[in-house]
Protein backbone atom coordinates (compact mmCIF):
# COMPACT_ATOMS: atom_id res chain seq x y z
CA UNK A 1 0.00 0.00 0.00
CA UNK A 2 1.26 3.50 -0.71
CA UNK A 3 2.26 5.63 2.26
CA UNK A 4 0.70 9.05 2.79
CA UNK A 5 2.82 12.16 3.06
CA UNK A 6 2.05 15.84 2.85
CA UNK A 7 -1.55 16.36 3.90
CA UNK A 8 -3.04 14.20 1.19
CA UNK A 9 -0.47 12.60 -1.15
CA UNK A 10 -0.22 8.83 -1.52
CA UNK A 11 3.41 8.07 -2.26
CA UNK A 12 4.49 5.26 -4.58
CA UNK A 13 7.96 3.82 -5.16
CA UNK A 14 9.38 4.45 -8.62
CA UNK A 15 12.96 3.94 -7.60
CA UNK A 16 15.81 5.83 -5.93
CA UNK A 17 15.93 9.53 -6.64
CA UNK A 18 12.30 9.68 -7.77
CA UNK A 19 9.45 11.24 -5.80
CA UNK A 20 6.02 10.10 -6.97
CA UNK A 21 2.48 9.86 -5.71
CA UNK A 22 -1.21 10.61 -6.10
CA UNK A 23 -3.15 13.33 -4.35
CA UNK A 24 -6.44 12.82 -2.55
CA UNK A 25 -9.02 15.58 -2.17
CA UNK A 26 -7.57 16.61 1.21
CA UNK A 27 -5.11 19.31 2.20
CA UNK A 28 -6.22 22.27 0.10
CA UNK A 29 -8.12 25.53 0.45
CA UNK A 30 -11.11 25.14 -1.89
CA UNK A 31 -14.60 25.15 -0.33
CA UNK A 32 -17.45 22.80 -1.25
CA UNK A 33 -18.19 21.41 -3.75
CA UNK A 34 -14.47 21.21 -4.67
CA UNK A 35 -13.41 20.42 -1.11
CA UNK A 36 -10.54 20.82 -0.79
CA UNK A 37 -7.36 20.15 -2.84
CA UNK A 38 -8.78 20.96 -6.28
CA UNK A 39 -5.88 21.12 -8.76
CA UNK A 40 -7.92 21.61 -11.93
CA UNK A 41 -8.41 24.83 -13.88
CA UNK A 42 -11.61 23.79 -15.67
CA UNK A 43 -13.81 22.97 -12.68
CA UNK A 44 -15.28 26.42 -11.97
CA UNK A 45 -13.14 26.82 -8.86
CA UNK A 46 -11.46 30.18 -8.16
CA UNK A 47 -8.11 30.22 -10.04
CA UNK A 48 -6.40 31.78 -7.02
CA UNK A 49 -7.45 28.83 -4.87
CA UNK A 50 -6.27 26.37 -7.50
CA UNK A 51 -2.88 28.10 -7.64
CA UNK A 52 -2.62 27.88 -3.85
CA UNK A 53 -3.50 24.20 -3.97
CA UNK A 54 -0.85 23.64 -6.66
CA UNK A 55 1.67 25.54 -4.56
CA UNK A 56 0.96 23.20 -1.66
CA UNK A 57 1.52 20.19 -3.91
CA UNK A 58 4.81 21.71 -5.09
CA UNK A 59 5.88 22.15 -1.47
CA UNK A 60 5.06 18.52 -0.67
CA UNK A 61 7.26 17.21 -3.50
CA UNK A 62 9.84 20.03 -3.17
CA UNK A 63 9.60 20.95 -6.85
CA UNK A 64 7.43 22.99 -9.20
CA UNK A 65 4.80 20.81 -10.88
CA UNK A 66 3.85 21.33 -14.54
CA UNK A 67 0.44 20.41 -15.95
CA UNK A 68 -0.90 20.14 -19.49
CA UNK A 69 -4.31 20.94 -20.95
CA UNK A 70 -5.64 17.41 -21.40
CA UNK A 71 -7.76 16.70 -24.47
CA UNK A 72 -8.30 12.91 -24.35
CA UNK A 73 -5.75 12.29 -27.09
CA UNK A 74 -2.31 10.70 -27.35
CA UNK A 75 -0.12 13.79 -27.62
CA UNK A 76 3.13 13.93 -25.65
CA UNK A 77 4.97 17.10 -24.59
CA UNK A 78 8.63 17.04 -23.56
CA UNK A 79 9.61 19.60 -20.90
CA UNK A 80 13.06 20.87 -19.97
CA UNK A 81 15.05 23.60 -18.16
CA UNK A 82 13.02 26.53 -19.50
CA UNK A 83 9.84 24.86 -18.28
CA UNK A 84 11.31 24.35 -14.82
CA UNK A 85 12.10 28.07 -14.68
CA UNK A 86 8.59 29.00 -15.86
CA UNK A 87 6.83 26.75 -13.37
CA UNK A 88 9.13 27.95 -10.57
CA UNK A 89 8.05 31.56 -11.08
CA UNK A 90 5.88 33.41 -8.60
CA UNK A 91 3.00 33.24 -11.06
CA UNK A 92 3.46 29.96 -12.96
CA UNK A 93 1.51 29.16 -16.12
CA UNK A 94 -1.74 27.25 -15.90
CA UNK A 95 -0.74 24.84 -18.66
CA UNK A 96 2.31 23.68 -20.58
CA UNK A 97 0.13 23.20 -23.67
CA UNK A 98 -2.32 20.65 -25.05
CA UNK A 99 -1.26 17.06 -24.43
CA UNK A 100 -2.26 13.98 -22.48
CA UNK A 101 1.27 12.98 -21.55
CA UNK A 102 4.35 14.82 -20.33
CA UNK A 103 7.96 13.60 -20.21
CA UNK A 104 11.19 15.09 -18.92
CA UNK A 105 14.81 14.35 -18.11
CA UNK A 106 15.06 17.57 -16.10
CA UNK A 107 15.89 17.15 -12.41
CA UNK A 108 13.70 19.16 -10.07
CA UNK A 109 10.74 19.56 -12.43
CA UNK A 110 7.53 17.82 -11.38
CA UNK A 111 5.10 16.47 -13.94
CA UNK A 112 1.41 16.33 -13.03
CA UNK A 113 -1.59 14.57 -14.54
CA UNK A 114 -5.16 15.61 -13.60
CA UNK A 115 -8.04 13.18 -13.17
CA UNK A 116 -11.45 12.71 -11.60
CA UNK A 117 -12.24 9.15 -12.84
CA UNK A 118 -9.73 8.63 -15.67
CA UNK A 119 -6.48 6.76 -15.02
CA UNK A 120 -3.38 8.70 -13.92
CA UNK A 121 -0.18 6.92 -14.93
CA UNK A 122 3.31 7.69 -13.62
CA UNK A 123 6.47 6.40 -15.31
CA UNK A 124 10.15 6.68 -14.38
CA UNK A 125 13.48 5.09 -15.19
CA UNK A 126 15.63 5.86 -12.13
CA UNK A 127 18.75 4.66 -13.97
CA UNK A 128 18.42 6.74 -17.14
CA UNK A 129 16.84 9.57 -15.12
CA UNK A 130 13.75 10.16 -17.24
CA UNK A 131 10.13 10.40 -16.11
CA UNK A 132 6.66 10.86 -17.53
CA UNK A 133 2.95 11.00 -16.80
CA UNK A 134 -0.10 10.06 -18.86
CA UNK A 135 -3.85 10.69 -18.67
CA UNK A 136 -5.76 7.62 -19.83
CA UNK A 137 -9.49 8.01 -20.29
CA UNK A 138 -11.34 5.65 -22.60
CA UNK A 139 -10.27 7.57 -25.72
CA UNK A 140 -6.66 7.90 -24.58
CA UNK A 141 -6.47 4.24 -23.62
CA UNK A 142 -7.65 3.17 -27.06
CA UNK A 143 -5.32 5.67 -28.74
CA UNK A 144 -2.35 4.30 -26.80
CA UNK A 145 -1.40 7.43 -24.87
CA UNK A 146 0.39 5.43 -22.16
CA UNK A 147 2.46 3.64 -24.79
CA UNK A 148 3.27 6.95 -26.49
CA UNK A 149 4.56 8.25 -23.16
CA UNK A 150 6.62 5.09 -22.66
CA UNK A 151 8.08 5.41 -26.17
CA UNK A 152 9.05 9.01 -25.38
CA UNK A 153 10.98 7.79 -22.34
CA UNK A 154 12.71 5.08 -24.37
CA UNK A 155 13.72 7.69 -26.95
CA UNK A 156 15.44 9.57 -24.12
CA UNK A 157 17.53 6.61 -23.01
CA UNK A 158 15.19 4.63 -20.77
CA UNK A 159 15.06 0.84 -20.95
CA UNK A 160 11.75 -0.97 -20.55
CA UNK A 161 13.24 -3.33 -17.99
CA UNK A 162 14.29 -0.37 -15.85
CA UNK A 163 11.06 1.61 -16.15
CA UNK A 164 8.79 1.57 -13.12
CA UNK A 165 5.16 2.56 -13.36
CA UNK A 166 2.33 3.43 -11.01
CA UNK A 167 -1.33 3.34 -12.02
CA UNK A 168 -3.38 5.54 -9.73
CA UNK A 169 -6.96 5.61 -8.44
CA UNK A 170 -9.67 5.68 -11.11
CA UNK A 171 -13.26 4.58 -11.63
CA UNK A 172 -13.27 0.77 -11.51
CA UNK A 173 -14.78 -1.64 -13.98
CA UNK A 174 -17.62 -2.48 -11.59
CA UNK A 175 -18.72 1.18 -11.59
CA UNK A 176 -17.84 2.49 -15.05
CA UNK A 177 -21.02 1.77 -16.98
CA UNK A 178 -20.91 2.54 -20.71
CA UNK A 179 -23.09 1.73 -23.74
CA UNK A 180 -22.52 -1.69 -25.26
CA UNK A 181 -21.13 -0.27 -28.50
CA UNK A 182 -18.56 1.80 -26.58
CA UNK A 183 -17.43 -1.22 -24.58
CA UNK A 184 -17.09 -3.15 -27.83
CA UNK A 185 -15.10 -0.46 -29.62
CA UNK A 186 -12.59 0.09 -26.80
CA UNK A 187 -12.27 -3.62 -26.05
CA UNK A 188 -11.57 -4.33 -29.72
CA UNK A 189 -8.35 -2.34 -29.25
CA UNK A 190 -7.62 -3.23 -25.61
CA UNK A 191 -9.38 -6.53 -24.76
CA UNK A 192 -8.45 -6.32 -21.08
CA UNK A 193 -10.66 -3.24 -20.71
CA UNK A 194 -13.85 -5.30 -21.22
CA UNK A 195 -15.88 -5.32 -17.99
CA UNK A 196 -19.34 -5.67 -16.47
CA UNK A 197 -20.81 -3.57 -13.67
CA UNK A 198 -22.07 -5.00 -10.39
CA UNK A 199 -25.55 -4.83 -11.88
CA UNK A 200 -24.59 -6.75 -15.03
CA UNK A 201 -24.47 -3.85 -17.49
CA UNK A 202 -21.64 -3.12 -19.97
CA UNK A 203 -18.60 -1.41 -18.49
CA UNK A 204 -14.93 -0.62 -19.04
CA UNK A 205 -11.98 -1.38 -16.78
CA UNK A 206 -9.61 1.39 -17.82
CA UNK A 207 -6.96 0.59 -15.22
CA UNK A 208 -6.99 -3.06 -16.27
CA UNK A 209 -6.39 -1.98 -19.84
CA UNK A 210 -3.48 0.27 -18.86
CA UNK A 211 -1.88 -2.45 -16.74
CA UNK A 212 -2.16 -4.90 -19.64
CA UNK A 213 -0.58 -2.44 -22.08
CA UNK A 214 2.36 -1.86 -19.74
CA UNK A 215 2.82 -5.57 -19.03
CA UNK A 216 2.90 -6.31 -22.76
CA UNK A 217 5.87 -3.94 -23.03
CA UNK A 218 7.67 -5.53 -20.08
CA UNK A 219 6.94 -2.74 -17.58
CA UNK A 220 6.00 -3.74 -14.05
CA UNK A 221 3.41 -1.42 -12.51
CA UNK A 222 2.10 -0.77 -9.02
CA UNK A 223 -1.67 -0.26 -8.93
CA UNK A 224 -3.23 1.98 -6.29
CA UNK A 225 -6.53 0.12 -6.49
CA UNK A 226 -9.02 2.67 -5.18
CA UNK A 227 -12.23 3.46 -7.06
CA UNK A 228 -12.90 7.17 -7.45
CA UNK A 229 -16.62 6.56 -7.87
CA UNK A 230 -17.01 5.01 -4.41
CA UNK A 231 -14.11 6.50 -2.40
CA UNK A 232 -15.18 9.78 -0.76
CA UNK A 233 -11.52 10.75 -0.26
CA UNK A 234 -11.17 11.14 -4.04
CA UNK A 235 -12.77 13.37 -6.66
CA UNK A 236 -15.18 11.68 -9.10
CA UNK A 237 -16.87 13.36 -12.03
CA UNK A 238 -19.36 10.49 -12.29
CA UNK A 239 -20.33 10.67 -8.63
CA UNK A 240 -20.68 14.45 -8.76
CA UNK A 241 -22.80 14.32 -11.90
CA UNK A 242 -25.12 11.78 -10.28
CA UNK A 243 -25.46 14.10 -7.29
CA UNK A 244 -26.17 17.11 -9.50
CA UNK A 245 -23.03 19.01 -8.53
CA UNK A 246 -19.44 19.51 -9.70
CA UNK A 247 -16.10 18.33 -8.41
CA UNK A 248 -12.38 19.03 -8.38
CA UNK A 249 -9.40 17.25 -9.88
CA UNK A 250 -6.75 15.21 -8.12
CA UNK A 251 -3.35 14.53 -9.62
CA UNK A 252 -0.58 12.07 -10.09
CA UNK A 253 2.88 13.62 -9.84
CA UNK A 254 6.44 12.46 -10.47
CA UNK A 255 9.72 14.31 -9.90
CA UNK A 256 13.35 13.41 -10.64
CA UNK A 257 14.51 14.63 -7.25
Amino acid sequence: MPEEFGAGLLRVDLGPGVVAGFTTRHGGVSPAPWSSLDLGTSTGDDPARVQENRARLAAWVDAPVAFATQVHGDGVLALGPDDRDAWSAEHPPLSAGEADALVTDEDGLGLGVLVADCVPVLLADPVARVAGVAHAGRAGLAAGVVLRALDALLERGARAEDVRAAVGPSVCGRCYEVPEDLRASVSAVVPQAWATTDTGTPALDLAGGVLAQLAARGVVAEHVDRCTRTDADLFSHRRATAEGTTTGRQAGVVVLA
